[in-house]
């Protein structure tokens, strides 16, 4: 069955427009507001609902990471279902992290991007043609 081009081309512009989004949120925080200064932005909130530090620092760390690597993955299109998989759980923990610390908070910002990643882990696989997981399909068959 033949698919059409702007299957492809619709595919292709989710997925590196989320890509995009995680990849400079990741690279925010990781290289221009640095992961110590993400930790010490939820500090006090975290101190004062009793949230052990390591498991701050942990999702400081965890969330940076993946934002920045599974967005470079995404705009590749390299191991993009893992890469979405492991961004959805990053939206999980925020979403806990921030109902835990503020219950009323804003989710104009997270279900945007939780959209995305809906929608881009219930497409086809074979719409998405421009990308380096395709090309490896395509090499590793030969």
């Amino acid at each position: 069955m033949e698919i059409s081009i702007k299957y492809y081309a619709v595919e292709l512009i989710l997925r590196v427009f989320c890509g995009v989004i995680f990849m400079f949120q990741g690279y925010d925080k990781i290289f221009k507001v640095k992961i110590r200064g993400v930790i010490e932005t939820f500090r006090y909130e975290a101190q004062q609902k009793n949230i052990p530090s390591f498991l701050l620092t942990f999702s400081a760390y965890y969330t940076s990471y993946v934002e920045f690597l599974g967005g470079i993955l995404l705009i590749l299109g390299l191991f993009k279902n893992y890469a979405l998989s492991l961004l959805g759980l990053d939206m999980i923990m925020v979403a806990t992290a921030f109902s835990y610390l503020k219950p009323m908070w804003d989710m104009r910002f997270v279900f945007p991007r939780l959209i995305l990643v809906a929608i881009l882990l219930i497409l086809p696989t074979r719409w998405a043609y421009f990308s380096l997981d395709h090309l490896l399909r395509i090499l590793l068959v030969k």
